[in-house]
């Protein structure tokens, strides 16, 4: 497997309640996140949504779809949101959230591993192709909270 460690942040004008609320409304990330094409529900967590899983189907720039499911490890409200993933990633995805003044920055922490064979394979010299596929993944998710937030139609966070 091919480990890979990618950081992401993310200055929003907007306070932390309704981005909160957008990133734990997981099942709608396809409405507004282009290259999110399906969340599903596997199992429910506790109130605060520790324990649910959801498997992910995500494409990107590169002509290739990923699927994984990803469990709710740990969940602080409106501070940090963890899990752990499985299938063609795997490892530990981590959300944090810090409001100042009007404005919020996400910051999210993506330690994981390929199982794909063709992916590990091509690491040594896809490596940075990889990694700016993720971050071009990230700025469609940047880019379409914003429409969101700026349209109002954030979802609900999990646990209401």
């Amino acid at each position: 497997m091919a480990d890979y460690a990618f950081t992401t942040l993310w200055r929003i004008p907007a306070p932390v309640a309704p981005i909160w609320a957008a990133i734990t409304g997981v099942e709608r990330w396809p409405q507004w996140w282009p290259g999110v094409k399906a969340v599903v529900p596997l199992r429910r967590g506790d109130a605060q949504g520790v324990g649910a899983v959801y498997r992910y189907t995500w494409q990107s720039r590169l002509p290739y779809r990923l699927t994984f499911d990803m469990e709710t490890t740990a969940v602080e409200p409106l501070r940090r949101i963890e899990g752990r993933t499985q299938g063609e990633l795997q490892g530990i995805g981590r959300w944090t959230f810090v409001e100042a003044a009007g404005t919020t920055t996400v910051r999210y922490d993506w330690n994981v591993a390929t199982t794909r064979a063709w992916m590990n394979l091509l690491a040594p010299l896809a490596r940075p192709l990889f990694a700016w596929n993720h971050d071009a993944v990230m700025a469609w998710g940047r880019e379409g909270l914003l429409h969101l937030l700026d349209s109002g139609g954030f979802s609900r966070p999990i646990g209401d």
